[in-house]
């Protein structure tokens, strides 16, 4: 349940033009350290142990061949840890752990995000389909291979014509009554599949996605455990493909593209936990409706995206970290000195470009530890109901696009901030960059998959006002409980209705509140769901076409709505970790920086709610004003609230972020106080000029 107990009061400073007195606080980094590894601590230390390794880490400047290379024989120190495989049964050598599988994997992108993605494909992707889609028989008799990496695998959904359409792809696998197998078909170039890791060298089998077709009947997208190569590495009769080549990032995994001409696969080899086909071709499934068995075939793969969230908080971490310690010790500029220069961070611009995106990595790490402990419950069986796979899967769908956005936004910034050094290869930032790319469209495109949430969120309103009248819709409050948090949509019940709230003066004070910052965050959401349900409430009165009209110009504002459900989101679980922080100088400034990033959230839309009159353009101003203060307080926190990342060197692995910097500037500064001792420094050309004037 959420706890909404006030926190101790702050004192708001007085208006000032001059500088504001620094709140003295302390925070304990190591017991905040701790609260940031989260549910799974152990495993995410385990990993980063194996992560500091040299011998995971990416090298620079190799060759794509030689950077295959060296990932493939990294991924057989993986298969040998036994790390990876923690997912897996107990009874074929796992674990039955899927948080902690989840959580140490995600820490393999400090190694390279390359032997993280490829480690996903094999495992995550590849084995995790046969796992989860196949039975019995499947599990013993392919996922002992699998997770030896005996059978290196490609998981073959993707095509290039369909992408993220999945219901839609092409490839078939047509039932033959007289041979006893299935046929299967790409049956032109768009039905190819795509962009698939391991199939460009190192694959010798795949779980490939096709139409199952039976006595005439499509019977929609299935799994197929097919063999695709011999042991010498040549292409099995009918399977075809090719290199996908160099990308912009990850080219340490060999994506490429298969196709297949009448292959036969045998009827065992249909992953057949909800869809099967007997001996006579006739077609049985435990889920009659043929929607909601593709949905729930899918949702069994959701893990994907679960790590992505994870993955890309994670770089984001690592990017400030660098950046922040290197503008604590990088100097530029005699501001406030004949001789000293000042240092980066201590600069109001700077401060604004990386404090404020700290805040949301930091409201990002905790979500996600949320979001992994939702989906062990609906994997380990706990709590494993169609809501909570439904529940599991809107989340999933919520957060990766933020978190993924966040990062490649994030990176961005920290190179810039550290200039031409954050530009160098040898300092992380333009790699990780690079690598994390494909992440907004890699296992569902960002803006498709917040669709899917928006159709969620008008799903549950429609489930609610069907039969409203305009009135009730007018009145529209979700009256979701608090502690349904990770188990419904997150929507949240104001005490007001809407147009009370809209009309109740706020001050910049109230806006630090929590429940004030929930209610405007919480409107915002209701607001935009209920108006794109009002704009489609005709939609099943009018003809397909006037209809796929409608709702094509509702897609934008679907979109918003669901990036702001996901934001409340992060926003709930931030306020439930600060409730949680017991050291009373560590609760302090984590409180500032959850102010900061909910006051940031208002910032980001102040549009909106000027346009909607929840704020007045004095209080939007104010917000504004008061995000300056908190950045100002938090400036001296910066670097232990980094450092609490817990990052070592060797996970880093950044020139700039090694002491290096503080050295140099430490040697210029003693030069130059030298000098000044010896009164040998030089007369400056401007001083001579204002004697003689």
């Amino acid at each position: 349940m959420v706890d909404t107990a006030p926190r101790p009061h702050i004192a708001e400073p007085a208006a000032t033009t001059g500088p504001i007195p620094l709140p003295t606080a302390h925070i304990d980094v190591a017991s905040l350290g701790r609260a940031l590894l989260g549910t799974w601590a152990d495993a995410r230390l385990r990993a980063r142990k194996l992560a500091a390794d040299p011998a995971m880490h990416r090298i620079e400047g190799l060759s794509m061949a030689e950077h295959r290379e060296r990932t493939f024989q990294q991924m057989r120190t993986l298969a040998a840890n036994g790390q990876v495989n923690r997912a897996f049964p107990s009874a074929i050598g796992g674990a039955d752990d899927h948080g902690g599988n989840i959580a140490g994997f995600e820490e393999l992108i400090i190694a390279d995000p390359s032997l993280q993605i490829k480690a996903g494909v094999q495992w995550g992707l590849f084995g995790a389909a046969v796992l989860h889609l196949g039975t019995e028989h499947h599990h013993t008799t392919l996922l002992p291979d699998i997770m030896s990496l005996a059978v290196p695998g490609a998981f073959a959904m993707t095509e290039t014509g369909h992408g993220s359409d999945v219901a839609s792809i092409a490839t078939t696998a047509t039932w033959d009554q007289a041979a006893g197998e299935f046929v299967l078909n790409t049956p032109f170039r768009g039905a190819w599949k795509d962009y698939l890791g391991n199939a460009a060298v190192h694959g010798t089998a795949a779980v490939v996605f096709a139409q199952l077709i039976t006595q005439g009947v499509n019977h929609g997208v299935h799994a197929f455990y097919v063999p695709i190569r011999s042991a010498d590495g040549e292409f099995l009769p009918g399977v075809g493909g090719e290199d996908d080549g160099l990308k912009g990032g990850l080219n340490g995994i060999d994506n490429g593209r298969l196709h297949f001409t009448d292959v036969r696969v045998p009827r065992q080899m249909l992953l057949n936990r909800y869809g099967d086909v007997d001996e006579d071709g006739t077609y049985t499934s435990p889920i009659s409706s043929p929607g909601r068995r593709f949905f729930t075939m899918l949702g069994t793969l959701v893990q994907g995206r679960v790590s992505l969230d994870g993955s890309a908080t994670a770089a984001s971490a690592m990017g400030l970290t660098i950046a922040i310690t290197y503008g604590n010790q990088r100097r530029q500029f005699t501001a406030s000195s004949d001789t000293d220069e000042e240092v980066l961070l201590d600069y109001q611009r700077h401060q604004r470009r990386l404090i404020p995106r700290l805040a949301t990595t930091y409201a990002q790490t905790f979500a996600h530890d949320d979001f992994l402990v939702k989906f062990d419950a609906v994997f380990s069986g706990k709590t494993d109901t169609d809501e909570d796979r439904q529940d599991l899967e809107t989340l999933a769908a919520a957060l990766k696009p933020l978190s993924t956005w966040h990062a490649l936004d994030t990176l961005q910034e920290a190179r810039e901030a550290c200039g031409g050094a954050g530009y160098l290869a040898e300092n992380r930032i333009t790699g990780l960059r690079q690598d994390l790319d494909v992440f907004v469209t890699f296992e569902g495109d960002n803006n498709v998959l917040l669709q899917l949430v928006a159709k969620r969120l008008l799903t549950d309103y429609s489930s609610r006002f069907a039969k409203a009248d305009a009135g009730a819709l007018a009145r529209y409050v979700v009256e979701q409980a608090a502690d349904r948090a990770y188990h419904g949509t997150g929507l949240r019940r104001l005490s007001q209705t809407i147009a009370d709230f809209g009309s109740t003066a706020r001050s910049v004070g109230q806006l630090r509140e929590t429940n004030i910052q929930r209610q405007l965050l919480t409107d915002r959401v209701e607001t935009m769901v209920s108006g794109i349900a009002n704009a489609l409430r005709n939609a099943r009165k009018l003809s397909k076409v006037e209809a796929a009209a409608l709702f094509n110009s509702q897609q934008n504002e679907m979109i918003e709505a669901a990036r702001a459900h996901g934001e409340l989101l992060q926003w709930e679980s931030f306020t439930r970790a600060v409730d949680r922080i017991t050291d009373p100088g560590t609760r302090q400034v984590v409180s500032w920086l959850h102010d900061l990033f909910g006051l940031g959230l208002i910032e980001k839309h102040l549009s909106w709610y000027l346009i909607h009159g929840r704020l007045s353009p004095q209080r939007a101003q104010a917000v504004s004003a008061y995000i300056d203060r908190l950045v100002t307080r938090l400036r001296p926190h910066a670097q232990d609230l980094v450092d609490a990342f817990g990052y070592e060197p060797a996970h880093l692995r950044a020139a700039i972020a090694s002491g290096a910097e503080a050295e140099r500037q430490d040697e210029a500064r003693a030069y130059i106080a030298r000098q000044a001792a010896a009164g040998t420094t030089p007369v400056p050309e401007k001083s001579m000029t204002a004697k003689r004037a």
